[in-house]
C-alpha cells in the first residue's frame, strides 16, 4: 500500500462495496472509501485482545496531513495502553444536548453543516439557529443525555414550545431593547426541523444510531398570511406620502415602495446595490438571496421609481444608510411608524411579499409564474420560467406592480407616473 496522501485517497476507485485503503509508512491509519464517493479516515489498532477502529474525520474538512498527525495521536494512546475507541464511546454516552449544541454550531461555522443545494449555512440562517437553540433547546433539553432521547421526549418538546412554556420577554444589549421569545405552532415546527438536523448530525457522528425526531408528525408551520385587500393598500399608500411629506428618510420610503412593487425580501431589498439592476432587461441581478444567485423581473414602475432616485455612485446601496456604502438599517422601526399611521395591526413587511403573490393570483396568473417573479427556488418549472419565458415573466411583473401601484396611490395603473411618488432628496 502507498503512503497515503492527497492524491492518494482522491484517486481511490469507487467500488460497488465499501473497503480500504492503508498507509504503508504509519501502519494503522487508514481511510475508509464508501461507494458514494465518500472518504473517511480512521486509526485501526488492538486493544485488550480484540480489533478496534476509531474514526479521525471525512476527507475534506480535513485533510490527509491533518489526519494523519490526529492518528499519529491516536496510536500514541494507544502504546500507553489507552483505548481511544472506548474512550470515544464513554464520551458520546455522556454528552448532553448543550454540548451536541455546541459541537452543531461549531461545525456549521466551519461550513461542514450543509443546507438547501449543499451549500453550508448562512450567516443569517446560523443566526436563527443559535436563537432556536438557546431560548427553546436548551431551557428544555439541555442538561438531558442524548442517547436518551426518545420519541416521546422529542414529541414533549413540541408540544411544550407550542404551548408557549418557553415564551419571555428580557432585555437585549441594545438601549431599551427587548427579546420577545414565543411559542405557538410555528415555532415548534420550525425548532423541530432544527432539533432534527442536530439529531442527524449526532448520528453521522456516531453519537446515536437513530434519530428520534424521526416519524413524529410535526404540526404545519402556519405563518400568518395575511394579504393588503385594495383598501389597506391604499391606506399604506397615504401612510407612505405622509412620511415623505413629513421629511422621513428617502431610504425607508424607497425600500417600502420597492417591497411593495416587486415582491422581494426585505433582506433582497436592503441590500440591493445599483450595478444589480439590469434596466434595459427590466431585472434585478441578485448576487445573494435566500436561494443563491436570482433573477428577478421587474415591471416599468419599479424602474420609473428608480429612475427618480439619486445615484451617487454605481457601486452604492439603492436604499443606502448614513452614507451611500452602508445599507439603511432602520426599515423595521419606518415601518412600525407606517403600521401605525395606516391602521395596518399584524401586518409586516413579509406581508407586502405575500400580497404582491396575491395580486398576481388575482390577476390569473399560474403559481409557476409567480413562483418565478418571487425568485422561488430554480431547479422546478419556475427555474425554466427564467430562462425561456422572459418576456412573459416581464409582462406579468408590469402589471403586477401596476395593479398594486394603482391600489396605493388611487392613479390609473395604466396612466401612473412613479417620479411623484419617489422620493428624491439625498439621505439624512
Amino acid at each position: 500500500m502507498p503512503k497515503l496522501t492527497k492524491r492518494v485517497v482522491e484517486n481511490a476507485e469507487i467500488k460497488g462495496g465499501e473497503y480500504f485503503v492503508w498507509c504503508d509508512e504509519l501502519p494503522g491509519f487508514g481511510v475508509r472509501i464508501y461507494p458514494s464517493g465518500r472518504r473517511s479516515y480512521l486509526v485501526q489498532y488492538r486493544s485488550k485482545g480484540r480489533t478496534r477502529r476509531a474514526k479521525i474525520g471525512l476527507h475534506g474538512p480535513i485533510t490527509a496531513e491533518e489526519a494523519r498527525r490526529s492518528a499519529l495521536a491516536l496510536l500514541g494512546q494507544v502504546a500507553k495502553g489507552e483505548d481511544p475507541a472506548e474512550e470515544r464511546a464513554a464520551r458520546r454516552a455522556a454528552m448532553t444536548v448543550r454540548e451536541l449544541c455546541n459541537l452543531y454550531v461549531r461545525a456549521a461555522e466551519k461550513g461542514l453543516i450543509v443546507g438547501k443545494k449543499g451549500t453550508p449555512k448562512k450567516g443569517s440562517t446560523l443566526l436563527r439557529d443559535k436563537s432556536r437553540i438557546i431560548r427553546h433547546v436548551l431551557p428544555l433539553l439541555g442538561n438531558r443525555k442524548v442517547v436518551d432521547l426518545t420519541r416521546a421526549d422529542v414529541t414533549r418538546f413540541m408540544r411544550d414550545v407550542a404551548a408557549g412554556k418557553t415564551a419571555l420577554v428580557e432585555k437585549t444589549s441594545k438601549l431599551r431593547g427587548k427579546a420577545i421569545v414565543e411559542g405557538g405552532m410555528g415555532a415548534a415546527a420550525r425548532t423541530m426541523g432544527l432539533l432534527g438536523g442536530m439529531l442527524s448530525f449526532a448520528v453521522s457522528e456516531g453519537v446515536i444510531e437513530t434519530n428520534p425526531v424521526h416519524g413524529v408528525k410535526r404540526p404545519a408551520d402556519q405563518r400568518k398570511m395575511i394579504r393588503l385587500d385594495p383598501a389597506a393598500y391604499r391606506r399604506l399608500g397615504k401612510a407612505l406620502a405622509a412620511m415623505q411629506a413629513e421629511g422621513g428618510h428617502t431610504a425607508a420610503v424607497t425600500a417600502v415602495w420597492l417591497l411593495a412593487l416587486t415582491g422581494c425580501r426585505k433582506g433582497e431589498i436592503e441590500g440591493l446595490r445599483w450595478t444589480e439592476i439590469d434596466s434595459p432587461g427590466h431585472a434585478f441581478r441578485l448576487a445573494e438571496t435566500k436561494e443563491g444567485a436570482s433573477v428577478r423581473p421587474i415591471g416599468t414602475p419599479v424602474l420609473e421609481l428608480l429612475a427618480a432616485l439619486d445615484q451617487p455612485f454605481r457601486g452604492g446601496y439603492v436604499c443606502p444608510g448614513r452614507s451611500t456604502n452602508r445599507p439603511y438599517r432602520g426599515l423595521p422601526r419606518a415601518w412600525r411608524r407606517l403600521v401605525e399611521a395606516a391602521d395596518l395591526p399584524g401586518v409586516t413587511l413579509h406581508t407586502l411579499r405575500h400580497s404582491f403573490a396575491s395580486t398576481g393570483g388575482d390577476l390569473g396568473y399560474s403559481e409557476p409564474t409567480i413562483g418565478a417573479l418571487l425568485g422561488h427556488a430554480a431547479g422546478s418549472t419556475t427555474g425554466r420560467y427564467i430562462h425561456h419565458l422572459d418576456a412573459v415573466l416581464i409582462a406579468a411583473a408590469d402589471r403586477v406592480a401596476r395593479t398594486a401601484y394603482s391600489y396605493m396611490t388611487g392613479i390609473d395603473p395604466e396612466g401612473l407616473d412613479l417620479r411623484s411618488a419617489a422620493a428624491t432628496k439625498p439621505p439624512t
